[in-house]
């Protein structure tokens, strides 16, 4: 018995003694797995970081080269800007005034040099430079030639009546007339007449087609009172209004300028010497006259 006791003694330490060997090298695997998941891990996160990181790198110096385009772009244009500027500076410095007539005495140096030449060279200058013109061109220049010598003879004052006419000449350059809204009118006025049997065609013994106002009311006439009934567009009325007040500002300034620019005072003289002693009198005495003078103004003198 005792024998048998001490063998199953035995056998159970043997069986706890390998049940623990077990455990121990289950514990040495799984601690050996766990060391290799976490270099695994580590090695994992490594390389992330190592991304992130050149990812970050990139992304700025992309950042970095963007910045310097745009710093080469800022620079070029404010040069740009600057050479506009300069050039707009100069442009605004220089006088039109002086650049015609600096145009205007090349001309004239140019044309003297010539001359100069052709009567050195024994030649005859106007036939010369008439070989430059056709002959439609050069009697277009004598007409204008004669034209502004007219009218340098017609500058100065003759009369009320050549004073008008040069007046209305004027008024004739500066009209624009509207030809093709005539036309338009033309054509419309012709068609109503035509559909309300005022107008007759009639063939000529040339052949050409012409149209006859059979009662007289198309055609205008001294008794006509047809203009009565036209009614102007608001452009041509702002226009003429605008013609008006031109003329009389032209009016006025003339005024200004026969009294001297004194448009607001009273003409107390009738002559430029009238003026300047009534003036002469106004320094000294106005200072002793003006009570008197507002005195008779408003009535209250005795």
């Amino acid at each position: 018995m005792s024998s048998e006791h001490e063998h199953n003694q035995s056998s159970l330490e043997s069986s706890t003694d390998t049940r623990q060997v077990g455990i121990a090298n289950k514990s040495t695997i799984s601690q050996t797995e766990l060391n290799a998941s976490e270099l695994q891990g580590s090695s994992s996160k490594a390389e992330k970081s190592d991304t992130k990181e050149d990812g970050t790198a990139s992304r700025a110096h992309q950042r970095q080269e963007r910045f310097k385009a745009l710093q080469a772009r800022a620079k070029s244009a404010n040069e740009r800007n600057l050479k506009e500027t300069a050039a707009e500076t100069q442009r605004l410095a220089t006088d039109p005034a002086l650049l015609s007539s600096i145009s205007r005495k090349h001309a004239f140096a140019s044309h003297n040099l010539l001359k100069a030449d052709t009567e050195a060279a024994g030649e005859d200058f106007e036939r010369k430079r008439a070989w430059d013109w056709t002959v439609d061109e050069s009697e277009k220049w004598d007409r204008r030639m004669d034209k502004k010598q007219r009218h340098r003879d017609d500058v100065a004052f003759q009369d009320y009546t050549q004073d008008a006419r040069k007046v209305y000449k004027r008024q004739m350059r500066e009209l624009q007339p509207d030809l093709e809204g005539y036309e338009k009118d033309k054509m419309a006025a012709i068609e109503k007449a035509a559909a309300n049997g005022d107008l007759e065609i009639v063939e000529t013994a040339d052949g050409e087609m012409i149209a006859v106002d059979k009662n007289g009311t198309f055609y205008s006439t001294a008794d006509s009172v047809g203009f009565a009934e036209n009614k102007p567009d608001r452009a041509a009325i702002d226009k003429l209004v605008g013609d008006l007040r031109k003329a009389e500002e032209v009016r006025l300034k003339k005024r200004r300028d026969r009294r001297g620019g004194d448009d607001d005072t009273d003409v107390t003289y009738i002559n430029e010497k009238n003026k300047q002693f009534n003036q002469k009198l106004s320094r000294f005495y106005n200072k002793y006259t003006t009570e008197i003078r507002d005195s008779f103004e408003r009535g209250t003198m005795i």
